[in-house]
């Protein structure tokens, strides 16, 4: 079946799904669960393979901004699947589901080749396994950063939407948005200590301190004094959502804004 084709069916089905979801979250006791839930790993497995096919091309790896984000978002999707067995998050998959539906399309609306070097080596596939995991753990906790900040805003002015109701209770969402940031914490500090230890192993050259490097650390540094502020201090609601966007923004300017200057605007 060609690729064109099953790229329509994931689309199709994530915008379907996501519909139902909303439409079920208007509703006055809906929940996102059971059996329709599961129906999210159809679009998600054809997303998962069309992911493969894009970025381990020809024999080597092209991860490209826009299968970047394709993965990113996929992997943030299929988190929020398996977490959704453990905690009651249906309502928070739903709303991924529009995002996913976009960055399946992107690789395809967008087509850049950016092959790496150096991809036959297990130690760059593990590196890029490990950072591609941490991005969307981040991912996942800005998500919850802003959606804690929504809820306690609506909450102040007694008016919460029927969208927003669907939501786990906030110690919920604030005990799982430190979970992922301990998580995503530790495979970055993989991910940095591997690019500075193995540098030449993985990349084929020595050690270099640049701008990527730079915001890496300093989201690293962001994060590490929020975990520190959330165990000794107790750091929660408005404070813990700052520091975690501002480690994620960090984040994201550290590779995928670097990444998306240089292949979009500048064709590198």
């Amino acid at each position: 079946m060609p690729n064109l084709l099953l790229s329509f069916i994931a689309f199709v089905t994530y915008v379907l799904l996501a519909g139902y979801f909303w439409r079920a979250s208007a509703g006055s006791n809906a929940r996102c669960h059971g059996t329709v839930g599961h129906l999210s790993l159809i679009p998600i497995t054809i997303h998962g393979y069309l992911l493969w096919q894009g970025i381990f091309s020809n024999g080597g790896i092209d991860l490209n901004i826009f299968n970047a984000l394709s993965l990113i978002a996929w992997l943030t999707l299929l988190v929020y699947s398996v977490a959704r067995f453990f905690y009651p998050i249906g309502g928070l998959q739903a709303m991924m589901l529009p995002l996913a539906a976009v960055s399946l399309l992107l690789p395809g609306v967008f087509p850049a080749d950016h092959p790496l070097s150096h991809t036959n080596l297990l130690a760059f596939k593990v590196h890029i396994a490990v950072a591609m995991l941490a991005y969307s753990l981040f991912t996942i906790a800005a998500l919850h950063a802003v959606l804690i900040s929504l809820v306690e805003n609506r909450l102040r002015q007694a008016t919460l939407p029927r969208v927003l109701r669907d939501l786990p209770p906030l110690m919920t969402m604030e005990s799982l948005l430190f979970r992922m940031i301990g998580i995503g914490f530790i495979l970055l500090t993989l991910t940095l200590i591997s690019g500075m230890l193995f540098s030449e192993e993985i990349f084929g050259k020595a050690f270099d301190f640049n701008h990527k490097v730079v915001f890496g650390f300093v989201s690293w540094c962001v994060f590490a004094v929020l975990l520190y502020g959330r165990r000794v201090y107790g750091w929660r609601g408005k404070i813990a959502v700052r520091w975690t966007l501002s480690g994620f923004i960090f984040l994201v300017l550290g590779y995928l804004g670097s990444e998306f200057v240089l292949e979009v605007l500048l064709h590198r």
